[in-house]
């Protein structure tokens, strides 16, 4: 899934985020209510992680009125210190769908995030991707071509969501360095054509139709057509 997290506190943000992304996801931040409501109004994203406080004149719930009025309805999952029940009442009324107190265990802030994918699943297309015959399952995480089932491992995974989200695009090393290893790692390492070899392994079989193409002194593009 494509997680946005709003968190203005670097722990927190950074605990989150590589969590989730541990657990296999593509996952935006924003450390502060402008940047926050701008990716969550142009970019679309699975489910998104606001926290109630942020710094400025945009508090999270702020944020979550405006999505609401755009007509964006994203499953919204609120973080926040605030734990009495006036508050919680008033986060669930401004449009958010779950709400969670800090301090709290990640593997239940995973646990739901899943639930709030699965409830607003109203469509197959919301949890699938799909690329000619190459189809990937967003919430089982199943992933097959055709009629065979392809494993990948949890980086794999995100690489391949990375591409398929961005399918018939150019993406270039720097954009996956980010997106999938979180800018952790040296621009000039061989990191993401090491694991594009290995996804083109795993994904295009002897007899299978090349999907995965390098787009010479630019980077990759997942596509389809010849």
């Amino acid at each position: 899934m494509k997680i946005l997290v709003v968190e203005d506190n670097e722990r927190v943000a950074r605990f989150v985020t590589r969590g989730l992304r541990e657990a296999g996801h593509t996952v935006d931040h924003a450390d502060n209510g402008r940047d926050g409501l701008f990716l969550a109004a142009s970019e679309p994203h699975d489910v998104i992680i606001m926290d109630r406080m942020l710094p400025g004149n945009i508090d999270g719930l702020a944020i979550i009125e405006a999505l609401r009025k755009s007509g964006n309805r994203t499953p919204i999952l609120i973080l926040s210190a605030l734990n009495d029940v006036d508050e919680r009442i008033r986060g669930l009324r401004s449009g958010g769908d779950d709400y969670l107190t800090k301090p709290f265990a990640f593997g239940e802030l995973l646990a739901r995030v899943d639930a709030l994918a699965r409830r607003s699943g109203d469509g197959d297309a919301q949890r699938t991707l799909q690329v000619a015959d190459l189809r990937m399952d967003l919430l089982s995480r199943r992933v097959t071509r055709g009629s065979r089932a392809i494993t990948l491992q949890p980086r794999e995974f995100r690489l391949l969501e990375y591409l398929m989200r961005h399918a018939n695009q150019v993406v270039t090393r720097t954009m996956l360095l980010e997106a999938v290893w979180d800018y952790n790692f040296d621009p000039q390492t061989n990191v993401v054509d090491v694991h594009i070899s290995k996804l083109r392994q795993k994904i295009e079989l002897d007899s299978e139709r090349p999907l995965v193409r390098t787009v010479r002194n630019a980077g990759y593009m997942l596509s389809d057509h010849e």
